[in-house]
């Protein structure tokens, strides 16, 4: 990595020397490193239905080279310090990630490690679609007055530099991450509302996305899942992209109501 692979916000994380971490990055469910830091990411995310199952990501795994995820484990002197995972897949003529989860240990919050985390997605983009130009795509709930966090997170990304493609005109719904057990029982799939927030890597001045290319984005993350969720469930009419606009959306602030 390269200080100028980071965010334009992220800049004064070049000051935070990479060099003093151990990353580790994992791309099989053998992998001994993948346990302990699927546990870090399923105690944040899991009690709230936005991680996986662990049979899930172990099956993402073996999609390469169609698409590539991984996880990044940072460590610093054997202890905890970040994890986040990621997947690789292309867009058209455009290689995207899919930022899923991140999370930075609070002792190594605010001292530039989140950026270098933001920006390791990079490499494996750049690895499985060399040449093709790379947008970061975060899925981000929307802002609730009970969610602190959520603002936090939408807040950080938004002076990295990253932008939302506008809610108000593109209704972009993620499947139903509970085990099929549970959503028969619940009477079928909930998609869950989600906003899309980009970085668009070295158009990052850009303030409007091509409506085709908002559809790829959406495409490729629904086909991404689909690869390993039960087709009923992508059938929901949430998952339906074909009303989604075909003219220019506007990219704004992440933090802006909508």
């Amino acid at each position: 990595m390269s200080p100028r692979d980071l965010a334009p916000g992220d800049a004064r994380s070049a000051a935070l020397d990479l060099a003093q971490f151990d990353v580790f990055r994992i791309r099989s469910a053998e992998d001994p490193l993948f346990a302990p830091a699927y546990a870090q990411l399923w105690e944040e995310f899991g009690p709230r239905h936005e991680m996986e199952r662990r049979k899930v990501l172990a099956r993402r795994f073996a999609l390469a080279p169609a698409l590539l995820y991984e996880m990044a484990l940072v460590r610093k002197d054997g202890v905890f310090a970040a994890v986040r995972d990621h997947t690789a897949l292309r867009a058209g003529e455009e290689a995207i990630v899919h930022l899923s989860h991140n999370l930075v240990a609070p002792e190594w919050r605010r001292t530039g490690l989140a950026g270098w985390m933001r920006a390791l997605p990079l490499l494996a983009a750049r690895e499985n679609f060399p040449g093709a130009p790379v947008t970061l795509v975060a899925e981000m709930e929307y802002e609730s007055p009970d969610d602190a966090a959520c603002a936090i997170r939408l807040m950080a990304y938004e002076k990295a530099g990253f932008k939302k493609i506008d809610p108000r005109v593109v209704r972009y719904h993620q499947p139903d991450f509970r085990a099929p057990k549970e959503i028969d029982r619940g009477g079928g799939a909930r998609p869950l509302p989600f906003q899309l927030v980009i970085r668009r890597v070295d158009r990052e001045h850009e303030d409007v996305i091509g409506g085709a290319q908002v559809r790829e984005i959406a495409a490729a993350l629904h086909a991404m899942y689909a690869r390993q969720f039960r087709a009923a469930d992508m059938r929901h009419p949430a998952l339906d992209i074909a009303d989604l606009p075909a003219t220019p959306v506007a990219l704004i602030a992440p933090s802006a109501s909508c």
